[in-house]
């Protein structure tokens, strides 16, 4: 046997019955079909893939919570992929599902994220016709943008995740870990980082909540992730009264933070230098590079602006946004 075929395997006797396999042929599907590799299994291929692509490395200067921030501690897009990605590895792993299917998708569940985070989907979603949400445009990433339009290629298993790890039912026990994974970093994570920036303190947290959770991040995660392996592989959650704590939480962080006027008060410039370059975009499509021009005549000029533009990490949005609107001095 190939070391594929051994991996393969092993798969067969390890993972529990519910898990989806390597060798599953309806997850494994591509949108083209290529030869298997010897040494990697569909999974594993899939992972590399996306860690080796232009739009994973992009995430490194997307906003997460906070526009640009001054200190090399805060989360960015990347940072918060990385977390999602251990902490769903450790559940699958506890579970004994599929470990690399996992944390494929979990590696590329926000590769279609806007510029300057959730202020940047909205404004997308607002200007375009198509509509923008950020798992559905992770999905065109890996099918249609990435390798100059030649798109990764992966498992349908890895695209189906993607696209359900907001608010859908995957139609794999593994993606549905990503999504429970995808909530319980943002929260713990966001919370650390509104503390470093002095809009949250520590006896700000609702009591109820973190007297079932726990006081510190290492804690909550601990029983977060605790929660989800004890309850089983019948469908992935956790018991009610922990579930009744996370959300009591996430709801304290979306009035305190993430609509809180300190932390969210650049979004206003953020949204404004958005339309201004869709709007210049969109009037001259050759104005973009040769791949996105390919994409308008694919598909349509609209669609290939908000490709363009939900490509872009913040850091490249202003400067092209200087670049074209902000006059220079004369030389």
């Amino acid at each position: 046997m190939s070391i594929r075929e051994q991996i393969e395997a092993n798969e067969a006797l390890i993972l529990c019955p519910r898990a989806c396999r390597s060798t599953d042929t309806g997850a494994t599907i591509r949108l083209k079909r290529e030869e298997p590799c010897p040494y990697r299994t569909a999974f594993q291929r899939d992972r590399d893939r996306i860690l080796h692509c232009n739009s994973f490395r992009r995430l490194k200067r997307k906003t997460q919570v906070f526009l640009s921030p001054v200190g090399d501690h805060y989360r960015t897009r990347l940072t918060h992929t990385l977390e999602v990605s251990q902490v769903a590895r450790t559940i699958a792993r506890a579970l004994f599902l599929n470990e690399d299917l996992t944390e494929a998708i979990a590696l590329g569940h926000d590769l279609g994220h806007s510029p300057f985070g959730h202020a940047g989907e909205a404004i997308l979603n607002e200007i375009c016709p198509h509509g923008y949400k950020h798992y559905e445009q992770s999905v065109r990433v890996v099918d249609y943008i990435e390798k100059n339009g030649k798109g990764l290629n992966l498992t349908q298993a890895v695209r189906n995740g993607i696209l359900c790890h907001t608010n859908k039912i995957s139609d794999t026990l593994e993606g549905n870990i990503v999504r429970v994974a995808d909530r319980i970093a943002y929260i713990n994570h966001d919370i650390e980082d509104a503390m470093r920036a002095g809009i949250l303190h520590t006896g700000d947290l609702p009591e109820e909540a973190v007297r079932v959770l726990g006081r510190t991040h290492t804690e909550r995660i601990t029983t977060l992730v605790s929660a989800v392996v004890e309850h089983g592989t019948d469908s992935i959650g956790m018991a009610d009264d922990i579930q009744a704590a996370q959300d009591k939480l996430r709801h304290f962080m979306f009035v305190n933070v993430y609509h809180n006027p300190l932390a969210k008060h650049e979004e206003a410039k953020a949204k404004i230098l958005i339309e201004e370059l869709y709007r210049y975009f969109r009037s001259d499509p050759r104005q973009m590079p040769t791949l996105y021009q390919e994409i308008a005549r694919k598909f349509d000029t609209d669609r290939a602006v908000c490709d363009y533009i939900s490509g872009m990490s913040d850091g490249y949005a202003v400067d092209l946004y200087s670049e074209l609107f902000i006059p220079k001095s004369w030389r």
